[in-house]
């Protein structure tokens, strides 16, 4: 069965209608606000899909933090396990979010919102 991992603030809906398809769900987070199961530890085979918005992918600015990952960290075992990773970002916003996400961006798919059913259906073939 294919689980999707993703980060805190994904839409509920679209989560539900992945569970009723009959696919699991996993909260993924990062280092710096404590939601679910931190990204740079996800193993081999552990998620099919990760769903996040940018926000979640960008450090704070807050340098008292400790070392930070910045989104290519964040998401390096996504690349290394070759995990498709949806960006979720409206599209007028596209090419300041590929500029944030810096080499990331070279692995990642950004979508925007109202395309973001079609392409996890697609992923998952329902």
């Amino acid at each position: 069965m294919k689980t999707v991992g993703y980060f805190d603030g994904t839409d509920s809906t679209l989560l539900t209608r992945i569970a009723a398809h009959g696919f699991c769900t996993i909260p993924l987070g990062n280092q710096w606000d404590g939601y679910g199961k931190i990204a740079t530890h996800l193993e081999p085979g552990e998620v099919d899909l990760i769903l996040a918005y940018l926000h979640k992918l960008l450090p704070p600015r807050d340098a008292e933090a400790g070392p930070i990952p910045s989104p290519v960290d964040l998401l390096y075992r996504a690349n290394t396990y070759k995990i498709p990773v949806l960006v979720i970002v409206p599209k007028d916003l596209h090419k300041e979010a590929k500029d944030l996400l810096e080499e990331a961006a070279d692995f990642v798919e950004i979508v925007a919102p109202e395309e973001l059913d079609d392409k996890v259906r697609k992923i998952l073939g329902f």
